[in-house]
């Protein structure tokens, strides 16, 4: 088989490519770009099951970035099993027909306990006393060890969160040289996610973007040239384009005043109880799994939603099946944002009262994915150093709250998860291999067979 490196530009598009994209734009021209298709939702654990297994959300199960899980009345988000991806991965397709074949997968999700040779995934250490200490999963085990003493710790806080810098995908494009030199795998897969941060903040807005635009095409460029001068074909592509957007939507607000949600109260502070619940909302930037625990609510929910400003449409059983998403693991109803709106996982009526975890990055509490965790408060008069003694207190072995974090959702100035109308503001696949795809638009579901064409070139 012919050795072959897939890059995931997260958020990159055709309309990104220009004067701030030198290397990208003209590595681009040299070969064949075409736009990817739909897949509902536009996220990224959706996306990239699409992606690796050539089906469906309706089949590989991937339904969002977390749903609800019913048996255990509990929403989860950012799962790490592999065993959770319901349908055969492109590496176990390739092994099938090679058996020397080996994949290396860098940070892409659910990458944890998967039948890739080589993996690296983020997988933070939370001690008893709750700090969090950056670490990452590997597999092989010892890999973790190895390459953190030649490359340093993985910079997680680089990688989400108001800190983030071009530091994490630097490591991770550092990572994909590292396992070549030791292992060189047929196929590896790079996370590249630079682009993600700057675009949530600013929107496509090109002048507040550039230096991320430069950042990032330094580092393919790099990447890039690292491979080709070993004859390994390389393949770009992104997972969804970022659309502008100017309004929040609080759907579990609205939910909430109707009478629909429950809540706990905890030391002053409200918890969502999903299962006493008659409904509430897993948001997924764009895009809500609404669950109904009980069935003789979807009318009026689905009214209420519908009647609620910033929601495009509301899909019952059959809009599921229209758009491949009728899995026992999606909601009784799966709301669609306008293409200028996003939804919050909000669902406190009273700042006071929210929770303790909201005013921090902590993206396995929250029940919904929050992009707010970007910022720091503007409301904090001196937040270094209210983060310094932060810092000081966890250094010094005590508890501490790193509550730096909004909430004000106006803040967020792109989003994803909706479908893209444009081409040129949607995900794109470039190749080298031009004989392997003559048109300038391609499905998602393409995008497994593509890779083991160019395997197999």
């Amino acid at each position: 088989m012919q050795k072959t490196v897939v890059l995931n530009i997260v958020g990159l598009t055709p309309s990104l490519l220009g004067e701030s994209t030198p290397f990208l734009s003209s590595w681009a021209t040299k070969g064949q770009v075409a736009s990817i298709g739909k897949v509902l939702p536009a996220v990224t654990c959706s996306v990239q099951a699409t992606y690796l297994t050539g089906k469906l959300p309706d089949e590989h199960g991937i339904v969002a970035n977390g749903w609800y899980f019913r048996d255990e009345c509990e929403v989860k988000f950012w799962r790490q099993s592999n065993k959770l991806v319901q349908a055969p991965k492109v590496w176990e397709i390739a092994k099938s027909i090679d058996p020397n074949f080996t994949c290396a997968n860098l940070f892409w999700w659910y990458n944890m306990y998967s039948s890739v040779d080589y993996a690296i995934t983020p997988r933070p250490m939370y001690p008893a006393d709750g700090r969090k200490l950056p670490d990452i999963y590997t597999h092989p085990s010892d890999v973790r060890s190895q390459i953190q003493s030649d490359l340093g710790n993985f910079p997680l806080f680089d990688f989400w969160g108001p800190k983030t810098t071009i530091s994490s995908s630097q490591w991770i494009a550092n990572s994909a040289k590292w396992i070549e030199e030791r292992y060189s795998p047929t196929l590896s897969l790079v996370y590249l996610p630079h682009l993600d941060y700057c675009l949530q903040k600013f929107g496509n807005n090109q002048t507040q973007i550039q230096a991320d635009l430069r950042e990032i095409d330094a580092v393919c460029g790099d990447l890039i040239e690292y491979f080709q001068v070993r004859n390994i074909q390389v393949i770009i592509l992104s997972e969804y384009g970022i659309t502008p957007v100017s309004k929040a939507v609080d759907l579990n607000r609205v939910l909430r005043e109707n009478g629909l949600i429950a809540v706990r109260e905890e030391l002053g502070r409200e918890l969502l109880d999903f299962g006493a619940s008659i409904a509430f909302a897993v948001a997924d930037h764009q895009i809500a799994h609404v669950y109904v625990n009980d069935p003789a609510y979807i009318p009026k929910v689905r009214s209420l939603l519908e009647a609620t400003e910033g929601v495009a449409q509301v899909l019952d059983e059959e809009g599921k099946q229209a758009y491949h998403l009728d899995h026992p693991r999606s909601g009784e109803l799966v709301a669609i944002a306008k293409s200028d709106a996003w939804f919050t996982y909000y669902y406190w009526l009273d700042d006071a009262k929210a929770p303790d975890f909201a005013r921090t990055v902590d993206i396995h509490r929250k029940p919904g994915y929050d992009p707010v965790e970007l910022f720091l408060d503007p409301q904090i008069k001196f937040p270094q150093g209210k983060i310094a003694l932060k810092l000081l207190k966890k250094q010094l072995g005590f508890r501490y709250l790193m509550d730096v974090i909004p909430l004000d959702a106006s803040l967020v100035r792109g989003s994803h998860g909706n479908i893209t109308t444009s081409p040129d503001e949607g995900p794109l696949f470039i190749t080298h291999q031009t004989h392997l795809i003559n048109e300038h638009q391609i499905e998602a579901t393409d995008v497994c067979s593509l890779i083991l064409k160019h395997l197999n070139t």
